[in-house]
């Protein structure tokens, strides 16, 4: 069973505006210069094969993650083998002095494409962990992005989330403070975005998850009353790629989910979708316990335990949004990409965002943290949030 359908999908997204785009795409990305930040992610591997496969006069690729960043470089040399022009891999974190020096000596960029970014809900729980979720998904946006302006680079993308829209969660509402941070940037750097679905086994995802429950010999577990948009690695990489080069200032690209191909999914029929690909019934069953209990019964008979659950933990959303009723959407320029043109009143915004990182750098040079601090923080620089704090978090999951 392919990908498209685990996810319910018969087609792949963009391939018309590919069509009508693609050969001005290849041209101009074959003559610029581009730096990728969190290049070795799931996201950000797909930007760099798009980049690196049309042939680009420099392409350099920055991630944290030293054993992910050299996988990268196997698979692009691997699939597709070596550019006319420079490409270089750099294992650094871009929040770091050595990132800074880096700039220093390496920028001449065309294109900042920022893929770098604390993804995952459960990451809010501890104070620690939500201090660097600002810190990678604000601050460092901010900061790079003042660094590309003054170096004189034409766009910079960062990658926001459906999450930022309406945000449940305080990762949601990281990403939508990270937009207003971009689009009322004081630096007159030219920016653009985009919002869009859960990249479908993206590593850290729950249907990644689903692989190495079976690779491991334990039940798969999901909750049974939230719903997704999914799509394809290789397709968030090609939106993340024409929001960078035909998105204007303040331009928020996403997937049309008006489109035949992305449709609200639930977990539990992906989870079933997946055994039966991979050869099994499953079986349902009332507990974390049960499920862990029978496996080895089970999986004898080619049968896998599923505990399918309400969801109770802190900052869940039956469903996410692209964008609101109230906002601009321009429907007509690309078949399968919608784009919200951004509206926010800039001055009120703009005081808003500057507060945060402001208080945010105090409190960060206190070592005084505590979490509701942090949260009433956030909650300021982001009104729409509605975040709700049950006590239970995902660490408390299978």
């Amino acid at each position: 069973m392919s990908l498209l359908s685990l996810i319910g999908r018969q087609n792949r997204m963009l391939v018309k505006d590919f069509e009508k785009y693609g050969k001005e795409l290849d041209e101009i990305v074959n003559k610029s210069k581009f730096l990728v930040i969190g290049g070795a992610g799931s996201i950000g591997q797909e930007v760099v094969k798009q980049i690196f496969k049309r042939n680009p006069k420099l392409l350099h690729v920055v991630d944290i993650s030293e054993n992910n960043l050299a996988e990268v470089v196997r698979d692009v040399r691997s699939s597709y083998g070596y550019t006319d022009g420079e490409t270089d891999f750099f294992p650094l974190d871009f929040t770091s002095k050595e990132f800074d020096v880096f700039w220093q000596d390496k920028a001449d960029y065309d294109y900042v494409l920022n893929l770098s970014a604390l993804k995952h809900v459960r990451s809010d729980q501890f104070v620690f962990t939500l201090m660097r979720m600002i810190n990678v998904n604000i601050v460092g946006t901010d900061h790079s992005m003042k660094l590309a302006q003054e170096h004189g680079v034409k766009k910079y993308f960062a990658v926001s989330s459906d999450k930022a829209k309406n945000p449940a969660n305080l990762m949601g509402s990281t990403k939508c403070i990270m937009e207003d941070i971009l689009f009322t940037n004081p630096y007159g750097a030219t920016c653009s975005t985009a919002r869009f679905a859960n990249v479908a086994f993206s590593d850290g995802s729950l249907l990644h998850g689903f692989r190495q429950r079976l690779l491991k010999g334990q039940p798969i577990a999901a909750p049974s009353d939230i719903t997704r948009y999914f799509i394809l690695p290789e397709e968030a990489g090609e939106l993340c790629l024409m929001s960078t080069i035909f998105g204007e200032h303040q331009d928020i690209f996403f997937p049309k989910e008006n489109s035949e191909e992305l449709k609200l999914t639930n977990f539990p029929g992906i989870a079933r979708a997946y055994l039966h690909s991979m050869g099994y019934e499953p079986v349902e069953v009332d507990s974390e316990e049960e499920a862990r209990s029978r496996v080895s019964e089970l999986a004898t008979k080619k049968k896998w335990p599923c505990y399918f659950f309400k969801s109770d933990t802190s900052g869940e959303k039956p469903f996410e949004e692209f964008y609101a009723e109230d906002d601009i959407v321009d429907w007509d320029s690309f078949e399968d990409m919608g784009i919200v043109k951004w509206q926010g009143s800039n001055e009120d915004v703009f005081k808003r965002a500057q507060e945060f990182l402001m208080n945010y750098n105090i409190l960060r040079q206190s070592n005084n943290w505590q979490r509701e601090d942090v949260v009433a923080m956030i909650k300021k620089a982001c009104p729409t949030l509605s975040y709700v704090d049950t006590g239970k978090f995902l660490s408390g999951r299978m």
